[in-house]
């Protein structure tokens, strides 16, 4: 199916024009237009297992942090910075669509405005939650346990699917906001400097003042702070900064802040066009 493929049309009458219906209706374009043209998300999913596998084994032993086994911490690292993918993703999949002209069909439909960014952010969800699986076995392979226990567990990998559906909705009016594909995917390739700015590879404890400040109020090193605490990998350092912390409240506060600014920016952009 092309990139360009639309919902099918529906008179305004019909009883199953509602803001879920057209939600869904979305969703699955979106599905099966990652499904035709994978190339971004195959990219995204892939590039953790590769940093995985060279930063575990080529710099491993350099970056391990006293008393604890590189791998371990850097895996719920790499899972943070995926969370944190949906600013790329999003933001490519929507300016896509704007520079594509969709978005301009989409608002001729007999539809509701919140269920096109809805339908996008929640189909990135629901591939990141898959995508996220080959990770995780890798991970596992490799070393790395989840030591904490299953309510923990869960509770981390929620916490990493709110954060991503977070960044998603930032990556979208991002998207909306640039309506060029060729921009937004040059921006978003320096979306990968984000993670490199928190704790996600390397712990913030021996960095100058002002950039461990910087990277500790990352949102990243919130998330791979609480990941690592859920998993039982490691604990936070006492001393840093009350995201990392306090990394569940932390990320908990960061996503409801990303979601309540975000959502209604990106729904009054899209129902306005852009303007």
């Amino acid at each position: 199916m092309s990139s360009t493929t639309l919902v099918h049309e529906r008179p305004a009458t019909t009883a199953t024009s509602t803001p879920v219906a057209d939600s869904l209706a979305v969703l699955g374009r979106h599905l099966q237009r990652i499904k035709a043209a994978p190339g971004v998300v195959i990219l995204t999913q892939t590039m953790p297992i590769t940093m995985l596998l060279f930063f575990g084994y080529v710099f491993g032993s350099a970056l391990a942090a006293p008393g604890q086994e590189y791998r371990a911490f850097l895996v719920p690292g790499l899972l943070a910075a995926t969370a944190a993918g949906g600013i790329m993703t999003g933001m490519f999949q929507a300016s896509q669509d704007c520079h594509r002209g969709v978005m301009d069909r989409f608002r001729t439909l007999p539809m509701s405005r919140p269920a096109v960014p809805f339908g996008q952010t929640a189909a990135d969800l629901l591939t990141t939650a898959v995508g996220m699986v080959p990770l995780i076995l890798v991970g596992l392979a490799v070393g790395w346990r989840i030591e904490g226990g299953p309510l923990a567990a869960l509770g981390a990998f929620g916490l990493l699917l709110l954060l991503r559906f977070a960044t998603s909705w930032l990556g979208c009016w991002l998207g909306l906001l640039i309506r060029n594909e060729e921009i937004a995917g040059q921006l978003g390739s320096a979306t990968f400097v984000l993670p490199l700015l928190s704790s996600a590879y390397i712990p913030t404890d021996n960095l100058p003042g002002w950039l461990r400040t910087v990277a500790e109020w990352n949102p990243i090193s919130a998330m791979a702070s609480a990941t690592r605490e859920l998993f039982g990998n490691a604990s936070p350092a006492a001393d840093a900064a009350w995201p990392v912390a306090h990394p569940v409240a932390g990320t908990l506060a960061w996503s409801a802040l990303l979601l309540a600014v975000f959502v209604p920016l990106s729904v009054r952009l899209y129902a306005r066009g852009g303007e």
